[in-house]
């Protein structure tokens, strides 16, 4: 018959184990300090109850600023959505600008596109500005073409491709432009 290995501090199976060795095995290595008089039982209430309300308090004040990143992230996947779209008024206004400026038809559309800016600007979506003759910023702007223009100075938009939008502080799509030098 084999014998099972025991741990170094554990008494073989036929010696028998002491008072004080069963003790030492169930205490934990730490006791709970004991609470005996009044004040001491109210600081430690008084200090659980303190370390609690500052917990629920930055729990809340960490859920409120989630809601508020979750609904700006809500926005900006709407407008998101919405920018093919207003691309699309703003290439049929170019198109037919010439020919059926006094088309009602037309005129519909313009106001169709307004209004999709509008709710754009509502939802806090701005352009980004990116008119011939600006410094070329590759924070907002992709440069997608190089030109020689004398006209321009160096690293300067020569032309915009596409235009750019950004909600608060982050860039929705970044505005297409061609550089200059």
């Amino acid at each position: 018959m084999k014998k099972k290995k025991r741990g170094k501090d554990k008494p073989p199976a036929d010696t028998p184990v002491t008072e004080e060795q069963v003790i030492e095995e169930t205490e934990p290595d730490e006791a709970p300090e004991v609470l005996d008089t009044p004040d001491a039982l109210y600081k430690e209430t008084l200090d659980r109850y303190t370390r609690t309300l500052a917990e629920f308090d930055n729990f809340r004040k960490r859920t409120v600023k989630e809601k508020a990143a979750q609904y700006d992230d809500g926005q900006r996947a709407a407008a998101e959505k919405i920018l093919p779209l207003i691309d699309n008024f703003q290439r049929a206004l170019n198109a037919g600008e010439a020919t059926h400026a006094d088309d009602t038809f037309y005129q519909g559309i313009t106001l169709i596109a307004r209004q999709f800016i509008q709710v754009l600007t509502d939802l806090g979506v701005e352009e980004i500005p990116a008119a011939p003759g600006t410094d070329f910023d590759p924070n907002l702007h992709n440069a997608v073409a190089h030109a020689a223009d004398d006209n321009f100075g160096t690293n300067q938009i020569s032309e915009e491709l596409q235009k750019g939008y950004k909600h608060k502080d982050k860039v929705l799509r970044y505005s297409m432009v061609k550089v200059a030098n």
